[in-house]
């Protein structure tokens, strides 16, 4: 069972077989890939009768300024830049960490918008 890609060796070298396979419950989900576009979430199911909303499209953010302690919520342009994958730029798909270009400068994103449903980001200075 390699759910988060442990080794099927021992240290010493010797195999690993496990006993079973993965359970339903035990799978990942699909990437979501949020991208810049109307608006449109979706939730999914999870254990314990438990709702999850994810953010397939979005087109505003809710920015904090540092500088004066306030929150504004803007419209994003594009994606500026991206450090988990330098691909999702051109695609213009948004992750957590995720450089975005709003109409009030750019924006670090804080959240994770494809788990929580929504955009979270922090003006960067000196770019309005």
């Amino acid at each position: 069972m390699r759910w988060q890609g442990r080794s099927r060796r021992k240290y010493t070298g010797g195999r690993i077989i496990y006993s079973r396979g993965k359970r339903r419950f035990e799978l990942g989900g699909e990437d979501t890939n949020t991208i810049i576009g109307e608006t449109s979430r979706k939730t999914v199911k999870a254990t314990g009768g438990q709702e999850h909303i994810k953010l397939l499209r979005v087109n505003t953010a809710v920015v904090t300024d540092p500088a004066t302690n306030t929150s504004k919520k803007v419209r994003i342009e594009t994606a500026a830049g991206n450090p988990a994958n330098i691909h999702y730029v051109r695609r213009n798909i948004i992750t957590k960490g995720a450089i975005i270009k709003t109409e009030i400068g750019n924006a670090r994103v804080t959240n994770r918008p494809g788990q929580e449903g929504s955009i979270n980001a922090v003006l960067i200075p000196g770019t309005a």
